[in-house]
């Protein structure tokens, strides 16, 4: 082997571009229609591809949910953690404020992946249930870190804060009003008066 191959990068791996028609199919079925009233025959033709195929991938509708979800949370995760990447953790208050805008900011996007990780989730499969929620929970864990790293008074109100605060952000899809300010200047209203300061 020649010292240039010793030294040349790896190639990256081939994404399945197959693959991701259907994960983008399924996603926005997801987001348009619920889970409860998308079929695979459905996800199968949108993606452009026979139900007999669509199987070859994901063998059952759950499958797919869940890798939607996935996906949705890596999407969401990776903007919070570019938006944190240089603010020093002395600073928990622009961290938080930070995190929320990036939160924020990817869920008005209108992308279908995160928008679906905001719907309800099945109430008929327990299991699937449970599964979606740990996703949810471990990209929340973010925010627990966050806000347990703020000064407060009591920090026993750490909990709360974090669910008043995801709760009203992830609730943006609904009172956000396109042309109205920039969610970044949301998030800075939001944390100026969780500072009891002027915004």
């Amino acid at each position: 082997m020649t010292t240039a191959a010793k030294h040349a990068p790896a190639r990256p791996k081939r994404r399945n571009n197959r693959q991701g028609a259907v994960l983008d199919a399924a996603a926005a079925r997801f987001r348009q229609h619920g889970y409860a009233a998308t079929s695979m025959r459905d996800i199968a033709a949108d993606a452009g591809m026979l139900p007999g195929s669509l199987y070859y991938h994901y063998p059952a509708k759950n499958a797919l949910l869940v890798a939607v979800h996935e996906e949705g949370v890596r999407r969401i995760a990776a903007a919070v953690d570019h938006a944190l990447a240089g603010i020093p953790e002395l600073e928990p208050w622009r961290r938080l404020e930070a995190a929320l805008a990036a939160h924020m900011e990817t869920l008005l996007g209108g992308g279908d992946y995160s928008l679906v990780v905001l719907r309800d989730l099945p109430a008929d499969d327990s299991a699937l249930r449970a599964r979606l929620v740990r996703l949810r929970d471990g990209y929340e864990a973010r925010f627990k870190t966050l806000c347990r790293a703020l000064p407060l008074t009591d920090p026993d109100a750490e909990p709360w804060l974090r669910m008043m605060i995801l709760g009203a952000a992830n609730w943006a899809r609904v009172w956000y009003r396109p042309g109205g300010k920039a969610p970044a200047e949301v998030a800075r209203q939001f944390i100026s008066q969780l500072k009891g300061a002027p915004p």
